[in-house]
């Protein structure tokens, strides 16, 4: 699991590709398609598709005289459970330093009776 991980975050770790699995989320298209609004050559798009593809991140098939790319969206269940559990421990962890705190502030102020007496 690891080692997909790895390739996945690596893979999407470049604006050009997460911004062609964006695109094939809403659908699937070819390389010729998905080349055409970059300023690059479509064998530079091709090597895009091949770090994804290697990530298990895209697919490619062939239909008749079209070779269509589409984006295995199971990968991405993967990232997410990760990403998931951590900022759940994350979120647990800033509940309880909220509840310290406001044990603190509870404490300060049953320490300081006076304080609330010279408030406005």
């Amino acid at each position: 699991m690891a080692e997909a991980l790895d390739q996945i975050f690596t893979a999407l770790s470049d604006p050009t590709r997460r911004d062609l699995v964006a695109r094939l989320a809403v659908a699937d298209a070819t390389v010729g398609e998905l080349a055409a609004p970059y300023p690059v050559t479509v064998q530079a798009i091709s090597k895009h598709l091949r770090v994804l593809e290697g990530a298990g991140l895209v697919t490619k098939t062939a239909d008749a005289q079209r070779r269509t790319v589409h984006l295995e969206a199971d990968v991405l269940d993967l990232m997410t459970t990760w990403i998931e559990r951590y900022r759940t421990q994350a979120e647990q962890r800033y509940r309880r330093l909220d509840a310290v705190l406001a044990d603190m502030d509870a404490e300060a102020g049953a320490r300081d009776p006076e304080s609330e007496e010279d408030s406005p």
